[in-house]
This record gives C-alpha cells, structure tokens and sequence, in this order.
C-alpha cells in the first residue's frame, strides 16, 4: 500500500508535500500491472504495406503475343512453429498480428493518441473449442486484442495460424482489460496537459530540480478505472466503463513515486477528473 508521508526522508528522497500530488518512497513492481506491446507497429507496418502489384506497359511498344509459362511459387515460409500448447513462439505472433490487422480495420480505427489503426492491447493463444478437446493435434489459434478509440469498441480476432484464416471477429462495448504500456504513456501526456497536474509538476521539480515538461521523463503504469453499482464516482467520470479511463502510478525515472492516484485520465474523451 502506498502511504503519505509528511515531512519525512523516505529512501533517502526528500519527500515533497503539494495539495494535488505526493512523493512516496514505496516499493512498487517496476511494470505492475502493464501490459507489454510487443509486435504492436510491426502489425501495422505490414498492413500498411499490403496490395497487389500491378505492371504498368511502356508507351509507343507493342505488346508481345509470346505468353511465358505459368510458374509455381513455393508459399512464403512461416517460421518457427510452436506446437500443441506451447505459447506463441516468436514468428507466430508476428505472423497472426500481421494477419489480424487487415486494411478495413486499419483505415476505419484510432489508437489512443489519435493516429490511425487499432490500439494493439494483446496477443495470446486462443483456448481450445470443446470438440477439440482431447484431439492428438488441435489447431493453434491466436486471439489479438485491440482498442478502438473511434466509438469506444473491444475487437478480437481469432486467427488460425495453421490456415493462416482469421476465423472470427468480435466485437463488445464496456469491456475494458488491463491497459497497455502505450496507453498509460499516452494518458500521462493527457495528464501533463491538465492543470490538475499542476502538483505533480511540482513535485518532480523538487525531486529532480528540473521541469516536468513531457510523459517520457516519467515511468507510468496505467490501471484501468470504471464506474459500477458498486462505485459510482464523481459526476465528470461516470462515462468510465463506456469510456476508456484509468489511473496512473507515476515514478520519476530512477527516482521516486509521486502519488497521482487521485486522478483519473479519461482517454477517450481526453480530460482529466479528480476522484478525492
């Protein structure tokens, strides 16, 4: 648990005390509870480079009556192949975030910060279909999760990486997993636009003696926030759940904590709300 501590040296850090935001000299995991994101970009990237080809003639020569041959192309190795359930190797989770991110996917979606394509959140071995259970050799399936930012939706797709077909495509609103390391570097920069970061600016000027001027000075970890039966929240959050909201653990980069867990980043609308 993490704890004020008013007037004290924690660590060997000078704690400094603001009215939005407090240094705490705590041990937290380094990357509780992020998700990494590995694979992310290269998806995109091949996405970005599909399409056929089409050979353009030059002007003024006549076209050739010979007609060459047809030629079989060998098909495109796959890679390292993990089997049975062996989590996903390498090449395997590259290859399925390649085929899950198909252009109509790419083109009509947005990522956190506003760019074009999906937010990748994660990539996993899908669970098997019980009639499969039991087989001598199941296929392997990957499930790829992403974010759309444009109207707040959850997509799966699950991709059979012995056809190399992508066999479904789900799609759910108000579910929100665990946030990515993107997204919690994109809510601190939210975050830093705010003028409730005004405390936490204050802070990493008194640990650091430098200003706080962008996310990439800080080490965030993001945890998702929503509103429920249970916790219904102040009036300017009761959107999280629909919308994409979280809470940031903020450290200062081979520093100190600095307590911002008060505040909570809305990240589909893009403001900023307190919830203490």
């Amino acid at each position: 648990m993490m704890r004020r501590h008013l007037g004290k040296v924690v660590a060997g850090a000078a704690i400094a005390v603001t009215g939005t935001a407090v240094m705490v000299g705590v041990t937290l995991p380094r990357e509780a509870g992020a998700a990494g994101e590995p694979g992310g970009l290269r998806a995109e990237s091949a996405a970005d480079g599909q399409g056929s080809l089409a050979e353009q003639g030059q002007p003024g020569r006549q076209a050739e009556s010979r007609v060459e041959p047809g030629v079989v192309e060998e098909r495109a190795p796959t890679g390292e192949q993990g089997t049975g359930r062996d989590a996903l190797t390498d090449d395997e989770l590259e290859r399925v975030e390649r085929l899950a991110l198909d252009r109509g996917l790419h083109s009509s979606s947005k990522k956190a910060d506003g760019a074009t394509g999906p937010q990748w959140l994660s990539t996993d071995l899908a669970e098997l279909r019980p009639s499969e259970a039991g087989a001598a050799a199941p296929p392997r399936r990957a499930e790829v999760t992403y974010y759309d930012y444009r109207d707040d939706t959850l997509v799966i797709k699950t991709v059979n990486l012995t056809t190399g077909k992508v066999e479904d495509t789900d799609t759910r609103h108000g579910e929100q997993p665990p946030a990515s390391r993107a997204e919690a570097a994109e809510a601190a920069s939210v975050l830093l636009k705010s003028p409730l970061s005004a405390g936490l600016k204050k802070d990493y000027q008194d640990a650091t003696g430098k200003a706080l001027s962008g996310a990439d000075q800080l080490q965030t970890t993001g945890m998702i926030y929503r509103v429920d039966e249970e916790n219904d929240g102040p009036a300017a959050l009761r959107k999280c759940g629909e919308h994409r909201c979280m809470r940031l653990f903020t450290k200062v980069r081979n520093g100190p904590w600095i307590d911002t867990r008060h505040l909570v980043i809305d990240l589909s609308a893009r403001t900023v709300g307190r919830i203490r």
